[in-house]
């Protein structure tokens, strides 16, 4: 029966049962595709992550990821955790400071600073690609999410996987929001996105940013703490010419709704407009996964 190396590890946050869980499959190499997806549904996270090979030479590892229904070309909290995992599982040097990440998305820079508990990690997402939303997607989405929602709050964004982005300009609405899950689950399986992410300013509390991120098309109500909502985020307040006051890095916080307070670091640079999310990791499980 084959082996496996397993972890289970909280993204974006420092210590346990906070951030967002993510399981990890070290040296996955032996699993099909199919059995990738049983137990990326066994697990029942958000995502399980599986480390393979890389199979380009510029690589340092590469990666493939499963939520519990499909598999997603890019996703952030995977991201960090994996190259995470994989420093501490040894298939990456521990003294490296800059990797390079394989995924579905393409080969992705992964930056390292500190060691051990006080470990950050910020990976590059891919470019993003937006586009409106319409004035039937528009109308839709402001009543899941209880708004009258003006053409500039919302934009659909695509950095691997495609999300619905909605401003709600402050972070009491943010916090206090209870969306209509039916209504964004239909929206979302209409236009393919992975699910809606609605974002506030936070004026206090460590933090410039509420965040919440939701998928119930994709099986999941509420995702704790989602890197890839935040690159998208981020990537749309680059087109809006840094009006919204935010600047080129800024704290998010995510998750506190769901008791699983995360907090993630955001950075656009300023030449490229490539964004990077990043945030601590914190190991809670480290295993065997024994596959009949």
């Amino acid at each position: 029966m084959p082996i496996f190396s397993f972890l289970q590890l909280d993204v974006f946050a420092n210590r346990l049962f906070d951030g967002n869980p993510l399981a990890v499959v070290i040296d996955a190499e032996g699993l099909d595709e199919a059995t990738m997806q049983r137990i990326a549904r066994w697990t029942n996270l958000s995502e399980t992550a599986f480390l393979l090979p890389p199979s380009s030479a510029a690589a340092d590892y590469r990666v493939r990821i499963f939520t519990p229904r499909q598999e997603l070309p890019f996703a952030g909290h995977p991201s960090v955790g994996s190259a995470y995992a994989a420093i501490e599982s040894g298939l990456v040097a521990a003294g490296k400071s800059a990797l390079v990440q394989e995924c579905a998305a393409g080969l992705l820079p992964v930056r390292v600073e500190g060691d051990g508990r006080d470990r950050v990690i910020h990976v590059q997402a891919p470019p993003a690609a937006l586009r409106a939303v319409s004035a039937a997607q528009r109308s839709t989405l402001g009543r899941a999410v209880h708004a009258e929602l003006a053409e500039e709050q919302s934009c659909l964004i695509d950095n691997g996987p495609l999300w619905f982005v909605c401003d709600l300009r402050e972070e009491a609405a943010v916090r206090q929001l209870q969306p209509d899950m039916a209504a964004i689950g239909a929206l979302c399986e209409a236009a393919g996105a992975v699910g809606v992410s609605v974002f506030g300013r936070q004026r206090s509390g460590g933090a410039s940013m509420a965040v919440r991120a939701f998928c119930p098309a994709d099986g999941i109500p509420e995702d704790p703490v989602t890197g890839s909502a935040n690159a998208a985020i981020m990537a749309w307040l680059g087109e809006r010419d840094g009006r919204d006051g935010y600047g080129l890095r800024y704290r998010a916080s995510q998750g506190r709704e769901v008791g699983r307070d995360g907090y993630v670091e955001v950075e656009r640079d300023p030449a490229s407009g490539a964004v990077t999310v990043g945030g601590a990791c914190a190991i809670g499980v480290r295993g065997e996964l024994q596959i009949d």
